[in-house]
Order: C-alpha cells, then structure tokens, then sequence
C-alpha cells in the first residue's frame, strides 16, 4: 500500500473523485445562497464574497490540508485518530483534542445528508411548474431519500461505489461548464482573485464578519481529504485536487457573474443562485445529477463515521459496538448501531428544520472546531518531528487566526440552530470522555503480581488429580503489558474460587499499537506445556478476531512442536484427540464497597449504563461464546475506609 502511496493513475483519480470530494464538492449548492440570506445583491458583497471563497479554498483547503497535513500519514492512514495515534505516546493531553475533533466530525455527519440532499430537491422550485410545490412534499422526498441510503448501507458499497467516481466527474464537469458560461456576464467578477476586496468585504461591509460563516461552507468538506487518506493516497488527492478547485472557484465565480446582472434586488429565500444560473431546460437534469452529487456526498460522510468509530473502539475511546463487513473490500465496513443513530439524528434534522437555509444556520459550527483540534494536533505533529519552533509557531499563528475567526462567526448562530450540533457533539464526547476515563479509574486500582511467583502453585494444581479437571486448555485474557506479571484477579480465579485445574494455562494479551494495519504475534513458553503467554500487537484499525487468531497460533505452535495439545486422559491420548480449550472472560460489575469522590462515581456509573448497550467482553474480543465463561467479580476502585464498627460482648 505504501509502496503506491504517492503514485497516480487515471483508476486512482476516479476514485478520489467518488470518495473524498463529496462534501467540499456539493458546496456551491448553498453556499451563495447562505451568503445572500436576505442581504440585497451588490458588487461589493458578490466580489467580496468570492474573493473570500477563493483564498479560503486556497489558505484552509489547498495549504493547510492538501499541501502540509496530507504528509502526517500513518503508515498511509490519514484523519484526526490516525494523527492522535501518531502523537499520543508524546503527550497524554493530546486525547483530549482527539475525542473533541472525533466528536465534532461525527456531528457534522448528521447535518450533512439533511442540507446537500435538501439543497438539491429545492432545486425543482427554479422550474415553473414546481414555482408552487409545498415544503412538507419536498421534507417527504428528502427523508425518503435518506432512509433509503441508510438502509442500503448493510449491503456495502462495492457495487454501486464503482458508479461513484464517473458520477462525481460529471457534477464537477457540470460545474465548471456552468461556471464558464456565464463569467463572462460580467468580467468584473475576475477581480475576486485579489484578496483586497475580500478583506474589504470583511472589515466595511454591514455584516462582513458574520458572512465569514457562510463563507465557511465552502471548505466543510476539507476534513474529509485528509480522513481518506488511506483509500486513496497522497499522490491521487494532491492532482485531482487541482481539478476539483478549478471547477469549484468556476462555478461560484458564474454564479457571482449571473449575480452582478441583478445587482439591487434580493433574491428569494425559496430561490437557490446555483439553479438560477441553469437554462430551463437544464433544471431538472441539475436537479437530478446535484441529488445524485449529494446522496454521495452523504454516503462518504456515513462511511467515514464507521471508520471513526472503529478506530475509537481500538483505541478504547467508545464503546464496542457490532461491526459487519459487508464485501470484502480493505476498510469497508458497518456498524449497524452507528447507522441507525445517525439515520434517527439526519430525520430529526430534516423535521426540526425543515428548510435547507435553516439548516446552514447549524452547519459549520461543529466542523471548524474539528478543524482546530487538527491544527494543534498536526502543529504538536511537527513539534515532535523536531520542525523549527518558529515554523511551528507560524503556522499556528496563521491557522488558528483563521479558524478562531471562522469559529467566532459561527457562534453567533448558535442560537438559529447551531446548538444543534453543538449539543450532539458534546454528547458524543460525553460518552468518549467517560469510556476513557472509567478505564484510566479502573487501571488505578488494578492489581499486579509477579507470575513467577506462582508458577509453583499452578504447577501443583494443574497435577492434583483431588481436583475435577476444569478443561483441558484453560485461557485467559490479561491486561498485563509486562509479561512477567499478572493480574490478581486472574490468579484469584484460578486459585480460589472454585479451584480450576487445566493441564495448560494460556495467557493472551493484546496490544492496540499505533500502526493501523500492524498485525503480529509472540509467544513467550513460561513452562513448556503448562504455562504460555501469547502476545498479539494489532493496528487500530484492525479487527480483534481473538478465536481466529489464537487457533492459528496454536496450529502453528504445533507444527513447529512447541506444545501438544493432545488430551492428556489416558483414553483420548492413546488416540491423538485434540483436549478442549475454554476461555474465561472476567466480567466486572461496580461493587457497593466503594468510596468514589462524586464526579468519579458519576463517570462510572455511567460507564456501566453504557457497558449494557455494548459488546459482552468476549463479543468484543471475537470469541465464540460456546467455548467462553462469564465469571463475575466486583469492581473495588476505592475501598471504604471510615466504616465505623463496635463490638460490644
């Protein structure tokens, strides 16, 4: 993969086409629309506007992500958990702007089918036998259109995905021929090029710094060119990139031009500048193709929130969830839970809102702050990269000057919609910060011993034939990066309660690791053919399929004679029958012996609240529950201390 990482091919270019420029792709739906609101059209506001556009696809879009965030790749992955991962062991700070941004980007996945696809349908209104056609037939079309979407993700993309790429090229082709045909309308427009008058624009026009959040749209997508990263790679986004600005800044010069012809009036809140520019006959083969643009806007967005998701749960930031894999294709996947939630939260956007112009008011919000907990990550990136500190200081100077602007102009539409988002993704990282954190409680007070020193005692036990034999091959899964230790709790089963003979003790460990694709195994032989610690280190991004995984260790071990797992009852060896292997999952349960501070019993008492909803342990670990036993133990993170007790005989 990395081998290609950087090399382009026309395949390759398509590709990029159909999956990652989807969202910055379908922003001239509503941009002009959003920057016009009820302002009466005027040059200064048009060429202000586009001048604004122009050097924000430049400055944000092209320098920032394409040109300089692109090259924080992680073995090939891109987005902002593959950049945490990259900068996590420098910092353990940094995992607070991961589950930020994570949050963040999620929140945005819920607003964005509802406006492209809203955007689109509004569309037919340019003709005039749809002049008249009532907003709850258009909110009926668009949730129909999303459902269907949501319910098409449990069969993959592979199919249809091949369509993507073709389809994308034709609505960026559309574009810039849009664009073109009506530049020259008035020749004026050329002059947005020179950022003169979009600062002009900013600092003289009645609500030049409020239009800076409608400027924003433009660039949403941008987080996107950077998260797929992997399925593309550097080379094909970089040059297709060229492509896909060129038609962008076209068509929104077009529409300025087509703009400037009707200078002084104010265009219709039911009207749309991007419709508006097409010939009549055009209109509903714009319409058409732009609902096509948007439902593959849309399918990127949801796609990548699997991938987020996955990612958190490697890297214990969220829940585990089911995750299928619907085709066989590298990174596809589907998290029927993740659909579901986000298909409720696109409805419930369409119905609150209603209006696409109501929706931009929530838009954007979320976004720029994904976009500046990437600047400090990638900036903290380059600092450990040893880059000049001046560099470094340069560059956030100059991006969190934008981004903090963007966010600023923003804000102020928090109250017309913008809590909507902000609200979801505070959720969201809610629910991140309390898994993290009830893990970091529990690894406080868990407890360790020396391995060796009990080894004796397994020894004796694993030949007390007093002892009804518990299996044959006995594993569990520890938490112990240190192979020469052990939890307690472990040994407390093995030893107490209920005494659990085995003729081998297995003890597997897994490693989340920085790499995403890293998949790699050790075994370490404590006592050949008694006791064994296997070790599997696997990327964040790779699926912990432990049943699988083990009984290819175990295969492999026995073809090179490193253990038998024969039965050793006398009438099953003498026929070479393979003995039984049960796992035993530890399953905790918060003990009403504790002594939390409030915030402390807060985080986990809601952490088991979302442990119900979650995977069992040994779904989580991919084990097959007819060989697994659930063993409950109490969770004491702080014992009580003050009980007070009199004796009184």
């Amino acid at each position: 993969m990395l081998k290609n990482f950087n090399k382009v091919t026309l395949a390759g270019l398509v590709v990029a086409l159909g999956i990652i420029y989807g969202d910055i792709g379908t922003s001239p739906l509503y941009v002009f629309k959003a920057i016009l609101a009820d302002n009466e059209v005027s040059e200064h506001l048009i060429i202000g506007a586009i001048s604004c556009i122009i050097w924000t696809l430049t400055l944000q879009t092209t320098v920032k992500y394409v040109i300089l965030t692109l090259k924080a790749d992680n073995k090939g992955e891109g987005g902002i958990f593959s950049l945490y991962a990259l900068v996590r062991r420098h910092g353990r700070w940094t995992v607070v702007l991961g589950m930020i941004g994570g949050a963040a980007l999620l929140a945005d996945g819920i607003i964005t089918p509802p406006i492209t696809v809203s955007s689109a349908i509004e569309g037919l209104r340019t003709l005039p036998i749809f002049k008249d056609l009532h907003q709850i037939t258009i909110v009926k079309i668009v949730i129909a259109i999303i459902v269907l979407m949501f319910v098409a993700q449990q069969f993959g993309t592979t199919t249809i995905g091949k369509l993507f790429g073709p389809i994308m090229l034709l609505w960026f082709g559309m574009l810039g021929i849009l664009g073109i045909s009506h530049i020259g309308n008035d020749l004026s427009v050329l002059k947005a090029f020179n950022p003169y008058y979009g600062l002009q624009l900013l600092m003289t026009y009645k609500s030049g710094f409020l239009i800076l959040g409608a400027v924003f749209l433009c660039t949403t997508g941008a987080e996107a060119l950077y998260s797929d990263l992997g399925h593309c790679g550097r080379g094909n986004i970089r040059v297709s990139w060229i492509f896909v600005k060129a038609c962008l800044i076209l068509n929104y010069l077009g529409q300025g031009a087509w703009l400037l012809n009707h200078e002084g009036s104010t265009i219709p809140k039911d009207q749309n500048p991007f419709f508006m520019i097409m010939p009549e006959w055009f209109v509903i083969f714009g319409v058409v193709i732009a609902t096509m643009a948007s439902v593959i806007a849309s399918q990127a967005l949801i796609s990548g929130s699997f991938t987020l998701i996955s990612e958190a749960m490697r890297l214990n930031l969220w829940p585990k969830l089911k995750v299928n894999y619907p085709t066989e294709q590298r990174g596809q996947l589907y998290i029927p839970g993740i659909n579901w939630l986000l298909l409720a939260g696109c409805v419930s956007v369409v119905l609150y809102f209603k209006e696409s112009s109501e929706m931009e008011a929530a838009y954007g919000l979320s976004i720029t702050i994904c976009m500046l907990m990437t600047s400090c990550l990638f900036a903290f990136y380059l600092y450990t990269r040893r880059v000049s500190r001046a560099w470094v200081a340069v560059y956030l100077l100059v991006y969190l000057t934008i981004e903090f602007s963007f966010l600023l102009a923003n804000v102020v539409k928090f109250m017309h919609g913008g809590y909507v988002t902000v609200i979801v993704g505070g959720l969201l990282f809610l629910v991140m910060f309390v898994w993290f954190r009830s893990r970091k409680i529990k690894n406080r007070y868990v407890e360790f011993v020396k391995l060796e020193d009990y080894l004796p005692i397994l020894q004796e036990l694993s030949n007390d034939t007093t002892i009804p034999k518990f299996a044959t091959h006995l594993v569990y899964m520890s938490s112990a990066d240190n192979p020469k230790e052990i939890e307690h709790k472990i040994l407390y089963s093995i030893l107490n309660k209920k005494p659990k003979r085995a003729d081998i003790y297995w003890f597997v460990h897994v490693d989340v690791v920085d790499e995403p694709y890293l998949s790699e195994y050790s075994v370490q032989t404590i006592i050949p053919n008694e006791v064994i610690r296997v070790e599997f280190r696997l990327g964040f991004r790779v699926e912990q399929r432990i049943n699988l995984m083990f009984r290819m260790v175990v295969e492999n071990m026995v073809r090179n004679k490193e253990v038998n797992i024969t039965s050793r009852y006398e009438s099953l060896s003498k026929n070479n029958v393979v003995g039984d292997f049960q796992f035993i999952v530890m399953e905790k349960f918060l003990s009403h012996d504790n002594d939390l501070p409030l915030h402390e019993r807060l985080v986990m008492r809601l952490y088991f609240i979302l442990k119900k909803i979650s995977l069992s342990e040994e779904r989580g670990f991919g084990l097959d529950s007819s060989y697994v036993t659930i063993e409950k133990f109490p969770l004491v993170v702080a014992p009580v201390t003050n009980l007070q007790l009199r004796r009184t005989n």
